[in-house]
């Protein structure tokens, strides 16, 4: 804000400094929609990209009882590598990790507070596959 301010004032000042406000305004104004639009298209990719990278079939295949009350079941399809499946409360903090050696596995949530929480499923390499939201209630 102080440096458009700043322009603003100088346009009085001198005719050939306005020009170069003139110009000044239009380059950032350019600037500030290239910018605005790559972080749009940014974005939305990496929001895309955080449900399924596509490289691949779904690994998760169901998720019941959502709402869940003391437990949650996670059934996995073409699990041939190590996977861990992680669990983040809405602040982000790891709640709960597990190694996903099943096709099925069944998380205990009776220690967990009310509320939504993140579930990600990583590779060896820590790279998110998928990830999703469940609520548990009580």
């Amino acid at each position: 804000m102080i440096l458009p301010f700043f322009l603003h004032f100088v346009v009085f000042i001198s005719n050939d400094i306005a020009i170069f406000t003139s110009d000044y305004f239009k380059h950032m104004k350019k600037l500030f929609i290239i910018i605005f639009l790559m972080a749009f298209t940014l974005g939305t990719k990496a929001a895309v990209g955080n449900v399924h990278n596509g490289d691949g079939p779904i690994k998760i295949t169901h998720i019941y009882p959502n709402p869940a009350t003391s437990y949650i079941n996670f059934e996995f399809k073409n699990i041939s590598e190590p996977y861990s499946i992680q669990i983040y409360n809405f602040l982000g903090k790891k709640v709960y990790s597990q190694l996903v050696t099943n096709s099925k596995i069944t998380i205990p949530v009776d220690n967990l507070y009310r509320g939504l929480y993140i579930y990600q499923l990583k590779d060896a390499f820590g790279n998110t596959e998928e990830s999703g939201k469940f609520q548990v209630v009580k």
